[in-house]
């Protein structure tokens, strides 16, 4: 049975999709609906080998607190450990969730997905 929340998420991202003829939502809807167990989970250390400062970053997954982040990055996830989220902070960056993703990037231009 799927999460209501991952529900509400995927038809968000569907709708974005399609009136701002974005296809990189509807692609993360995919994802969202795949299983717990072909979700990614990556650490800080991976995501920063790939980021440069004022990226902004989707993964499709978990992103844990391993390793350090040296860039400022906006990073939104599935899912997120609590000291992941604090080392964005103090690196200048920030979280975001997929609806203020969405109202900043209409189109998903400069957004990368990893994972």
């Amino acid at each position: 049975m799927t999460n209501q929340v991952v529900v509400q998420m995927v038809k968000e991202l569907k709708v974005a999709s399609k009136k701002n003829k974005a296809p990189i939502w509807s692609k993360l809807a995919e994802m969202a609906l795949k299983p717990a167990r072909t979700k990614r989970v990556l650490n800080l250390g991976q995501i920063d080998k790939f980021v440069s400062d004022n990226d902004t970053v989707i993964v499709p997954g978990k992103v844990l607190g391993t390793g350090n982040i040296s860039h400022k990055i906006t990073l939104c996830s599935f899912s997120i450990s609590t000291s992941g989220a604090k080392k964005v902070a103090q690196s200048g960056g920030k979280i975001v969730n997929f609806t203020q993703l969405i109202k900043n990037n209409p189109t998903g231009k400069g957004v990368k997905i990893i994972g």
